[in-house]
């Protein structure tokens, strides 16, 4: 694990990244105002449309506005091919909510005790160059609060970095089709 991890920081170095033991972030310059971002966070949909893992198979629920709202995405383990759930649904939990600024939630689907690992969103706005508005967009993906029996089992990262700024880059395509990276 901990020579995982040593290439795992190394990568991040050279790619804007920060990586601990417990946690993922990752950054991309977006070219569209936050709100535009927060909008497509808060609708469940919107998390299946920019998931480079191919596990979100699609979502029900209404668009989210505060803490403690939830929605429900079904899942598909086989994209990972790493454990065998199949298909299973998974209850997202919103912990974080400040319009346009950073979403964030947890994940409970059927196993117990549920693993308590958070993924989140925060929201930059920056003035590109030509005096437009642009979005410093960081995902992260945290487990420093997972519950004991998971952190015993030594699995984490399951989402990795790469996977992490590849949903960025669907993310950019999304809001911003064709625009070009902000300077």
């Amino acid at each position: 694990m901990r020579e995982y991890l040593a290439k795992v920081r190394f990568r991040a170095a050279c790619h804007n990244a920060k990586v601990t033991n417990e946690r993922l972030e990752v950054q991309r310059v977006i070219a569209t105002e936050p709100s535009a971002i927060f909008r497509l966070l808060c609708e469940p949909n919107g998390h299946v449309s920019i998931d480079s893992s191919g596990m979100l198979m699609s979502a029900d629920g209404a668009p989210v506005s505060g803490v403690g709202d939830t929605f429900v995405v079904h899942m598909d383990r086989e994209a990972l091919n790493d454990y065998p759930p199949g298909l299973y649904d998974v209850t997202v939990t919103i912990e974080t909510f400040i319009p346009d600024k950073e979403i964030a939630w947890t994940v409970v689907g059927q196993i117990r005790p549920p693993i308590g690992h958070v993924y989140g969103y925060r929201l930059e706005p920056i003035e590109t160059a030509d005096g437009g508005v642009a979005t410093n967009v960081t995902s992260y993906y945290d487990w420093s609060s997972i519950d004991p029996v998971w952190r015993e089992r030594a699995i984490f990262p399951v989402i990795s970095e790469n996977a992490l700024r590849a949903t960025l880059g669907i993310l950019a395509r999304t809001v911003a089709p064709g625009a070009a990276r902000p300077a």
